[in-house]
């Protein structure tokens, strides 16, 4: 797995297989987020597959496709909810950087968008592209 740090609470991570979910458990993992349309993967990996791994492993599954550049504000919120729930989290998609956005799109106007963008190249991903995006959300106050 190639897991990335963007928080103390939070990791994002290319496509997860379902049985590296017990390990995730066993290094504190409590929430799981899938940001990857099933149109995107096979059954193996679709979300009734990440669902019924992430419940074995004790974890919470929380499901929020991103078709990429098809980003909504419910799924900001969605996102937003997931990220609040108690416990470290994990959030996965093809290679781990529309989960960057969608967490960089909930802490618009929370934290300066330079230090959202730092915070996501130090992890790999280049959000320069979403900055007009990320202070459009700040600016707004939402």
């Amino acid at each position: 797995m190639d897991l990335r740090q963007l928080t103390p609470e939070l990791s994002v991570s290319p496509q997860i297989r379902p049985e590296e979910l017990a390990a995730l458990a066993a290094e504190g993992f409590r929430v799981l987020i899938n940001n990857r349309p099933d149109a995107e993967v096979g059954p193996d990996e679709d979300s009734l597959a990440m669902k019924a791994a992430a419940e074995a492993a004790g974890m919470e599954y929380r499901e929020i496709p991103f078709v990429p550049g098809q980003v909504t504000p419910d799924m900001v919120d969605a996102q937003a909810e997931a990220l609040a729930l108690p416990g470290r989290k994990i959030a996965y998609c093809r290679s781990g950087n529309r989960s960057t956005v969608l967490w960089a799109l909930t802490r618009a106007g929370h934290q300066p968008t330079a230090e959202l963008l730092e915070t996501a190249a130090q992890a790999g991903y280049d959000l320069s592209g979403v900055r007009p995006l990320i202070d459009s959300i700040a600016a707004s106050g939402r």
